[in-house]
């Protein structure tokens, strides 16, 4: 189904996408963007995949996606809902059968390749088993996987493909009489991502899951992201995102609130700021940065910015806008409140006193 409404001629795509509900969640339609993320446990192991999403509900992620690669995999969806609290996708490569345990154990959402399901008995069987519990179903059309045909006919992996090929497999359940349907294309290339968005977004009514796949480490994986990511959803683009790096998915959620909150895309939320460090520095900067950062991850619902200053001239002057924060000088540190020099504690005391003015202030 192409787009028929306009959008994009002055709108924001995400606000004219169909609303789709995931579990207790909904996005498209203009509600806020949800961040996802997936688990790397084995799914079979419940306890083991229980902890690691209340790991990522702690760190702020909205949905969680699970790979079900056997069935095995797909009855622990069941053991896995009744220990989290947040909606859960269920992943499904190559056979339908698992897609459908999957549903039939209590999975929101599954995420499947029309393509590669099994033929369109097999994909048939699969929307039945959706629409029967009214679950979405996410088309996921990655630049690898892209049909042979059509690589042929492009020359090689290119956007123009990519979008063909996730419009042929949309219109596939569409023609099985289903339309609660949202839409993930990606590639591991980033301005590949960004034109393939462009050009589905005007066409697609559907939610779009944003992400760059196989990004890579923590610090290429997160540049990759912040460009990619960034730039479609500036566009107006994308209704859901996924961070993917290679770690413990936890940095995703984190590298995901950054880049909404700095869009301006979600409010709420702790902000950290810190300076980049020089010769004046006379105190362990890098160090203190991430012992504070793994304090205030208890008070992510926070709307407030904390500085982490490595000196007296990058402290609560240059530091001024910041709510809360902290100049380190040689062996002590000045915590400070928008600007203003409120205590002066050692170094070994820094963090806990920075907690201690934070509770004061805005608990």
């Amino acid at each position: 189904m192409v787009r028929q409404d306009g959008a994009g001629t002055g709108q924001m795509y995400r606000d004219n996408t169909r609303v789709i509900r995931i579990g207790d969640r909904v996005i498209g339609g203009g509600n806020p963007i949800l961040i996802q993320s997936m688990t790397n446990t084995r799914t079979a192991d419940v306890e083991a995949t229980a902890e690691q999403i209340l790991r990522l509900e702690e760190a702020g992620c909205d949905i969680i996606r699970c790979t079900v690669p056997d069935e095995e995999s797909a009855h622990a969806i069941a053991g896995i809902k009744k220990r989290i609290h947040i909606p859960l996708v269920a992943d499904i490569h190559f056979d339908h059968r698992m897609a459908i345990l999957a549903i039939e154990n209590g999975a929101d959402k599954i995420r499947i390749n029309p393509g590669n399901i099994g033929g369109e008995e097999k994909l048939i069987k699969v929307v039945e088993a959706a629409r029967e519990r009214d679950i979405p179903i996410r088309v996921g059309v990655n630049s690898g996987s892209l049909e042979r045909e059509i690589v042929e006919r492009y020359g090689g992996v290119t956007a123009e493909g990519i979008v063909e090929s996730a419009l042929d497999k949309v219109s596939m359940i569409e023609r099985a009489g289903y339309e609660n349907i949202v839409v993930s294309i990606k590639s591991s290339d980033v301005m590949m991502s960004v034109k393939a968005h462009e050009k589905l977004a005007p066409v697609c009514p559907y939610p779009l899951h944003v992400g760059i796949t196989e990004s890579g480490s923590l610090v290429s994986g997160n540049i990759k992201s912040g460009v990619g990511i960034g730039i479609i959803l500036y566009e107006g683009i994308g209704d859901t995102v996924r961070v993917s790096l290679t770690g413990d998915p936890v940095e995703e959620i984190k590298s995901a609130r950054i880049i909404l909150r700095s869009l301006g895309l979600r409010s709420g939320g702790v902000e950290i700021v810190s300076c980049p460090t020089c010769g004046r520095t006379e105190i362990d900067l890098i160090s203190l940065e991430g012992r504070i950062e793994q304090m205030l991850v208890k008070y992510k619902d926070l709307n407030i910015k904390v500085a982490v200053m490595g000196c007296a001239v990058n402290g609560p002057g240059e530091a001024r806008e910041a709510d809360i924060g902290v100049a380190g000088g040689h062996g002590e540190g000045l915590i400070f409140r928008k600007g203003e020099i409120i205590r002066k504690v050692s170094e070994s005391e820094i963090v806990g006193a920075l907690e201690d003015e934070l509770k004061k202030a805005f608990l």
